[in-house]
């Protein structure tokens, strides 16, 4: 029977792969500081911090490694937990796969490094990033690498997802989904920002082509190669699933301002970033050169995508 370690195993992405492994009679170690929001009785869970692995023992071959761990929400956090979480725990993992003989990792980046910018990113393009997080990621990709290049027999992917979304996602388009119930949405300053996207079981159909080539090293952004804009992803929610959604625009200068006026309050620690609203105007616009380079055909797009998550949800979105 195959075997898998998953670290971060009570978050998003981890929690389908979960359920696919299950389905494929995978043994699965899930381990997490955090508790599964659903456990399955097939699934071995584990209660540990990712930082420091020293202790954490599995009795029995492991094939591969997929490092989910990590602190992502930005803002949202110190600046120091990017750092101490997502290199710590990239330096644990890599540590625990030499010490058990685990010849595998993947592991999911982010497309953070990449930096902000309208203009198109690529796989080759250089890396710039500007938060903690992003920086945090960028590091963390080289440990990997240097574990992979210890032995000629390691076999590492890296994906830098853009954003995910499905069931149990919680974030970005879940919070568009809830907005559009309301019968209302409000375009934050403009709608041709570009938001890279993928439907989560997308992605982990990517991930796994990228595993089945014959090379050691595989790295590749997780996106659909259509980088919709914000106007294309509320067109095809209201297309399905909120036809009777009204939209308005609030003018940029007043999103501008508002970050501003925002800037001074969370100088004041009353707790509302300005990085959250200058999100909303900024372009993700990531392109999957390896995936189209390679002919990988992803199972869906954006509009079946949101069938499968309305029939998966009975329609909720959540």
């Amino acid at each position: 029977m195959k075997t898998v370690a998953i670290f971060g195993g009570s978050g998003f992405i981890a929690s389908h792969y979960i359920k696919k492994y299950i389905a494929e009679g995978v043994k699965v170690y899930s381990i997490d500081i955090r508790e599964p929001k659903v456990r399955h009785d097939e699934v071995t869970y584990i209660t540990h911090d990712v930082r420091n692995l020293d202790s954490l023992v599995i009795d029995e071959p492991i094939d591969c490694i997929y490092n989910f761990a990590a602190v992502h929400t930005t803002p949202g956090h110190p600046t120091h937990e990017y750092y101490e979480t997502n290199i710590a725990g990239a330096n644990s993992v890599c540590q625990f796969a030499e010490r058990n003989n685990i010849k595998e990792i993947v592991f999911t980046s982010s497309i953070s490094p990449y930096g902000p910018g309208e203009e198109q990113k690529d796989e080759n393009s250089p890396l710039t990033p500007n938060s903690a997080y992003g920086y945090s990621k960028m590091l963390a990709e080289k440990i990997h690498k240097v574990w992979l290049e210890r032995n000629s027999e390691h076999q590492l992917t890296i994906v830098r997802p853009a954003v995910v979304f499905g069931p149990g996602e919680g974030g970005n388009f879940t919070r568009l989904a809830a907005m559009m119930r309301k019968g209302f949405f409000v375009y934050p300053g403009r709608k041709d920002t570009i938001k890279a996207c993928i439907y989560v079981e997308d992605l982990i159909f990517a991930i796994e082509a990228a595993r089945a080539t014959e090379n050691n090293f595989e790295l590749f952004n997780g996106a659909y190669p259509e980088r919709y804009t914000l106007e294309q992803i509320i067109e095809a929610f209201k297309a399905e699933h909120f036809p009777d959604v009204k939209v308005y625009m609030v003018p940029k200068f007043v999103v501008l301002g508002a970050a501003k006026l925002l800037q001074i309050v969370n100088f004041l620690n009353v707790g509302i970033h300005p990085d959250r609203v200058m999100k909303l105007i900024r372009s993700t616009n990531v392109y999957p050169g390896w995936l189209v380079e390679n002919h990988i055909e992803l199972p869906g797009n954006l509009q079946t995508a949101l069938a499968r998550w309305s029939k998966d949800t009975d329609g909720k979105f959540d």
